[in-house]
């Protein structure tokens, strides 16, 4: 696996261990590699991490071996590495990391980092995210191309409400679409906007999209994830590196991209070229210009309940009950449940 290596990365010296250890056995591609994609994509993944607190997705043994989410900073922490306290919905808390720079990136990759999963808030305000994070996602049935359909319908709704959607794909079969936001509303507000536009969305296109959360009841469409906005929920950053055998990345695309782009065109080896001829195509989200507000989501999601009754959906099943929140069991099963006292 070969002696450690010594990577600059900016102004800063990174070390590696073990750089010849294959991490994707399938195309050959070692830790080596995986530390030299993110120095070709640096300015453009930290422009999906700077500030924010993040979860680091390790495969110490390569995409085949074990692998964990670490959310706590490790002890041997750079200190030119800051962190931010984030609070868990059980109450806990835990320092992350909070990249200000590219070495931190290749710093996570030594770890055995493929995957950077950044919360949608800064270390400046934790409590308030700037980002609205839609992911359409395709259930068994349908595929990228029924995400694409769903996706333009989403863009035109979005544009509507005064809304501007930056489209990529997840590295699977997906897409996610972020919007910039004013961080002036709490998650639990954030998350009733997500919901709102997916309730829209279904609407719009009752047979391609659902916002059914049990599976049991979404069919063959493509499910607008409403909980990914949930606190402790996040979702993989543009450029990371997803654990697949031919180790695909989530590309940041253009709307015009998007119909004729595949998922399988973007990984480890073709993103670089791709990000030096055209560069990171979502750099103006850094725009202030870029930063939308939820004002008429919100009132959208006002008028769901006032006129037909929608109000909230359930949560994630380890996260704990919310006011307002519906009764969290399968439908299947409520029917079969005995009546209350």
């Amino acid at each position: 696996m070969g002696e450690a290596v010594e990577l600059t990365v900016g102004d800063r010296k990174v070390r590696l261990s073990n750089p010849g250890k294959v991490y994707f056995p399938e195309p050959g591609w070692t830790k080596l590699d995986v530390a030299q994609y993110y120095i070709a994509v640096g300015d453009g993944i930290l422009r999906a991490l700077r500030d924010r607190p993040t979860t680091l997705e390790r495969y110490v043994n390569g995409v085949e071996g074990e692998s964990f989410f670490q959310k706590r900073a490790p002890k041997n922490l750079p200190d030119w590495i800051p962190t931010g306290r984030i609070r868990f919905p059980s109450g806990r808390y835990a320092d992350e990391i909070c990249p200000t720079e590219p070495a931190a990136v290749v710093w996570g990759a030594n770890l055995g980092c493929l995957t950077f999963h950044p919360w949608p808030v800064r270390r400046a305000d934790l409590e308030h995210p700037d980002e609205l994070r839609i992911d359409l996602d395709p259930q068994p049935g349908t595929d990228y191309s029924d995400a694409v359909r769903a996706a333009h319908e989403l863009r035109a709704l979005l544009e509507e409400l005064g809304l501007r959607g930056w489209p990529k794909t997840s590295g699977g079969r997906g897409l996610h679409v972020f919007v910039p936001i004013s961080p002036e509303w709490d998650f639990t507000q954030v998350r009733r906007s997500a919901i709102a536009i997916a309730r829209e969305l279904e609407r719009r296109m009752p047979e391609q999209v659902t916002s059914k959360w049990w599976k049991e009841e979404r069919g063959e469409k493509i499910f607008v994830d409403y909980n990914q906005t949930a606190r402790d929920r996040t979702i993989a950053c543009a450029y990371s590196i997803r654990p697949r055998p031919h180790a695909p990345v989530s590309a940041p695309l253009r709307w015009d991209e998007v119909p004729d782009a595949r998922p399988e065109d973007f990984d480890l080896g073709t993103m670089p070229r791709r990000y030096a001829e055209v560069g990171d195509v979502h750099a103006p989200m850094d725009d202030p210009a870029a930063v939308c507000r939820l004002d008429a989501v919100l009132e959208l999601a006002a008028r769901d309940e006032r006129e037909h009754g929608l109000g909230d959906l359930p949560y994630p099943p380890d996260h704990p009950k919310m006011p307002g929140e519906p009764l969290r069991v399968q439908p299947s099963r409520a029917k079969h449940r005995p009546p209350e006292a």
